[in-house]
């Protein structure tokens, strides 16, 4: 897997909302170097678990339509 990069203005909303959580929910307030940092960490760390999450779901989705082309073909048969 490649490495997670976001667009500017998406990666500083994403700063954004993990400062304010860090504030609301645990006290600490986290500097905009030290976020960055942390979400970058999360990226790297976590991004992959996430990203093959995705896979499967996606993969759950194309079988599941997969199953009901093939139950229309086999309704077509004479």
């Amino acid at each position: 897997m490649s490495k997670i990069e976001f667009p500017a203005q998406q990666k500083e909303q994403l700063i954004q909302k993990l400062q304010k959580y860090m504030s609301k929910e645990l006290d600490i307030e986290l500097g905009q170097f030290d976020a960055d940092f942390l979400l970058d960490f999360i990226s790297k760390e976590m991004g992959a678990i996430y990203y093959n999450q995705g896979l499967y779901d996606a993969q759950a989705v194309l079988v599941d339509k997969m199953e009901s082309i093939t139950d229309a073909i086999y309704q077509l048969e004479q």
